[in-house]
């Protein structure tokens, strides 16, 4: 695993949690991205998760769906209690998480955000979250994912 270090899997080696790091090869422009990134790993789509930084009535919220679908901003903005929400500024969400865009993970971002699964994790034994770097992904179980990022779960996936 050396050269794959990144904050994400610093915290579930430190943590101890059972992961598998997958490598995958995707130009970062390829339109539907995470679709494409599934389909590199063999992978089932609803079983990868892509993680989207939003703005949740001024306060930064990580929102985490599958890319089968996509984010449904009221419903997040419901879900943490807030009345609207809208994508965040890319240079701030990446620079708030410590992350590039295409390779943000819910896990070890700079500063811990406020984060909403979607519901239809739970379904899954496994899924796949970027491991903090374009062309890693990380494999865990949904109950690590939540419990790691502090996640409420909610439909928010359309």
């Amino acid at each position: 695993m050396a050269g794959q270090a990144t904050p994400a899997i610093a915290v579930l080696v430190r943590q101890r949690i059972d992961h598998r790091v997958h490598t995958y090869s995707v130009d970062a422009n390829t339109p539907n991205y995470g679709a494409a990134v599934a389909d590199a790993m063999g992978v089932a789509h609803a079983r990868v998760f892509k993680t989207l930084v939003t703005d949740v009535d001024g306060s930064l919220t990580v929102a985490v769906v599958p890319v089968t679908g996509d984010l449904d901003l009221k419903a997040l903005a419901a879900a943490v209690g807030g009345k609207r929400a809208t994508m965040a500024d890319r240079a701030l969400a990446e620079r708030t998480t410590g992350y590039v865009r295409g390779g943000i993970s819910p896990l070890g971002q700079r500063k811990r955000l406020p984060t909403v699964i979607d519901e239809s994790v739970t379904g899954h034994e496994t899924v796949y979250v970027s491991a903090g770097r374009r062309g890693l992904q990380v494999e865990l179980k949904p109950a690590d994912l939540i419990a790691l990022t502090d996640a409420v779960t909610a439909k928010i996936a359309t």
